[in-house]
């Protein structure tokens, strides 16, 4: 089992990204709604799965699926960052991207849902694509600016209250431009921090907010057998695992990733996307 001490030292050097990664820390709140919906985000063609919004209309979030034992589940997801002023990183050589990883999920034949930036998007239009492309994966929303939705997040940079559901909406236009013509009504926060007035501020938009069950530490890691190993004592049926796909932040995330799937396999769990995960738990909702 991981340690209390280990938990703590994992979400802090994830929580260091600061600026340059999502997915960090704890939420400022906890709004779990499992209520179904029929009428899924107009943002998707494909009119894929959505929780409906609670009593007081707020954005619902989604966390992990069903905890059954007949039909072990597990999404692993995959935080694509860049904020919107890191071009100048990017021009210097740095890379957000990681093909590497992408290219093992395919051999592997993992289904997996990335959550990508729109500035992100525009910086590997052509890879984009291809993801979006690809039935094998799902493509979600994780802000065009990568900009926090709530402040004191981990250092990120704060956005106007006003711009929020603007900044979300930039992400989907970006995300059609460059030929991702069926992303998912699903969005992620960045750096995972969010209170009421941010899901309040979302709710027109559909989306459903998808957080995680599992940490997988990938953030600046070095030991890609210590990802491996958080991510599979922390894994449960429905769990959603958040990991990245930036490799100069996260470079050892590919070889985590070829431990970790062959080990759950064996352990009877199926990879799906968060869509199935989603969908499941809308039907099981009274």
């Amino acid at each position: 089992m991981i340690t209390p001490a280990r938990r703590v030292a994992v979400l802090s050097t994830l929580c260091a990204l600061g600026a340059a990664l999502a997915a960090c820390g704890t939420p400022h709140a906890s709004t779990r709604v499992v209520t179904a919906t029929a009428d899924p985000s107009a943002v998707s063609s494909s009119r894929p799965p959505t929780l409906a919004p609670g009593p007081t209309g707020l954005t619902p979030v989604f966390e992990h699926g069903l905890r059954t034992r007949t039909d072990k589940t597990v999404a692993l997801t995959f935080d694509a960052d860049m904020t919107a002023d890191q071009g100048d990183r990017a021009a210097a050589g740095e890379r957000f991207d990681n093909p590497q990883l992408i290219a093992a999920l395919r051999h592997l034949k993992v289904p997996a849902t990335v959550f990508m930036t729109g500035r992100w998007v525009e910086e590997y239009p052509i890879q984009a694509r291809s993801i979006g492309r690809d039935p094998l994966f799902e493509v979600a929303n994780h802000s065009y600016s990568h900009y926090a939705f709530t402040e004191e997040c981990h250092g990120l940079r704060t956005m106007a209250p006003g711009n929020m559901r603007a900044d979300l909406e930039r992400a989907y236009r970006v995300f059609r431009e460059a030929g991702v013509t069926d992303p998912m009504p699903y969005f992620r926060f960045p750096g995972g921090c969010y209170d009421r007035h941010a899901l309040r501020r979302l709710s027109a938009s559909g989306v459903t907010a998808v957080q995680w069950d599992v940490v997988s530490g990938d953030a600046f890691a070095t030991d890609a057998d210590e990802v491996a190993r958080d991510v599979l004592e922390g894994v449960r049926p429905g769990s959603v695992v958040v990991m990245h796909c930036t490799r100069s932040a996260a470079p050892v995330t590919e070889r985590a990733v070829r431990k970790i799937v062959p080990e759950l396999r064996e352990r009877g769990f199926r990879f799906v996307k968060v869509s199935e995960l989603v969908g499941a738990t809308a039907a099981t909702a009274p």
